[in-house]
């Protein structure tokens, strides 16, 4: 009998020292380590996911055609300060930006 009433004192000792443990005070330090741990955790980017082969003729064709139509837009620039402005102008600097965003997305992904 003398074995259960040590094996329940001792139970109980562990208990009461765990529970003490759990209520103690954390310093600063560790409790704004374990928040930053926990913000980095949130914050880890999903993996890369393998993008499609990229086909380099369809993008040199693109690049080529970004070149040439944004080499009509320096003379263009000087009819602008002439007082003309040209009528496609705005449709070509929509077409440069969509190539050049298109360009941009095929070669980041």
């Amino acid at each position: 009998m003398t074995i259960h009433v040590c094996a329940v004192l001792l139970m109980l000792l562990v208990s009461a020292s765990l529970t003490s443990a759990q209520s103690r005070p954390r310093p600063p330090g560790v409790r704004q380590a374990d928040q930053a741990a926990a913000q980095a955790e949130r914050n880890i980017p999903p993996p890369i996911t393998p993008h499609a082969t990229i086909d380099l003729a369809e993008l040199e064709q693109q690049a080529d055609e970004l070149s040439r139509i944004a080499q009509t837009i320096p003379p263009d620039i000087d009819s602008v300060r002439k007082g003309v402005l040209p009528k496609d102008i705005v449709e070509r600097l929509k077409q440069i930006e969509k190539l050049a965003k298109h360009l941009r997305s095929e070669l980041t992904q």
